[in-house]
């Protein structure tokens, strides 16, 4: 099982981007899914969380401006990111705690991450 997170970039201030990460693998339930960010020299900090229910939780710094959703069909979480400040400079990671089936058929939790993808704003 693998997280894939794609859409970051280079937007000036007031700019929108849409980050996408998409769970892979024999995949049997993914709960919370969430997404964290990490600022040059700064502790990574939890941005967004969404339930398997569609119940979402925001970071107050994002409040207003970004939005959280999920595809759980495609095992995939957004994130849409309006009127960014250059505050949100920062790698931005996806998360979630899933149930996996091995080869072996066995089942398998893991708290899985993506590889990050990079949010520049520019003033």
């Amino acid at each position: 099982v693998q997280l894939q997170a794609s859409g970051g970039g280079l937007v000036q201030a007031g700019g929108s981007l849409r980050l996408s990460c998409v769970a892979e693998g024999r995949i049997l339930r993914i709960d919370d899914m969430r997404w964290h960010r990490q600022a040059q020299g700064k502790q990574r900090e939890l941005v967004a969380t969404i339930t398997s229910g569609g119940i979402t939780n925001y970071a107050d710094s994002v409040k207003g401006r970004f939005t959280i959703s999920r595809d759980n069909a495609k095992n995939t979480v957004y994130l849409q990111m309006n009127s960014l400040k250059p505050e949100d400079t920062a790698v931005y990671y996806c998360n979630a705690p899933v149930l996996y089936s091995d080869y072996g058929s066995n089942t398998v939790a893991l708290n899985a991450w993506g590889q990050g993808t990079q949010v520049t704003v520019s003033s």
